[in-house]
């Protein structure tokens, strides 16, 4: 799947870059706990979505690139961003069943737009 908005790569990879910052445009995850700030092979954390918690991994990260892979309950799935002539187009590869979601959250990241409160998750 491919989402492109008018937001620069560089600043919506640094939305993944920052694990903290996950939450602020992806309205599936309330919050996220990660053994690093940053992205890098081999860190490990917890995505809460409500009253789920799900374990993930990240297995892979060339920043040069902007692209990711991470595993959540054992699927994998992978991340990438890069600039086009009106913003940026980010990639997702994982299950058919995430994509609705993903698509939202990442409409939220190329756009620059930021969870508020009562966000939901058809926005």
């Amino acid at each position: 799947m491919i989402v492109r908005g008018r937001r620069s790569a560089a600043d919506a990879w640094e939305d993944y870059a920052r694990i903290a910052r996950w939450p602020t445009w992806s309205p599936q995850m309330t919050s996220v706990h990660a053994s690093a700030e940053r992205i890098a092979p081999g860190v490990t954390g917890v995505v809460c979505s409500g009253p789920l918690r799900l374990p993930f991994t990240i297995t892979a990260v060339d920043e040069d690139a902007r692209t990711w892979s991470w595993r959540v309950l054992g699927v994998r799935m992978h991340h990438g961003v890069r600039a086009t002539p009106s913003g940026c187009a980010t990639t997702f590869d994982g299950p058919l069943p995430y994509l609705p979601v993903a698509r939202i959250a990442l409409r939220r990241l190329v756009s620059g737009h930021r969870q508020q409160p009562g966000d939901r998750l058809d926005g």
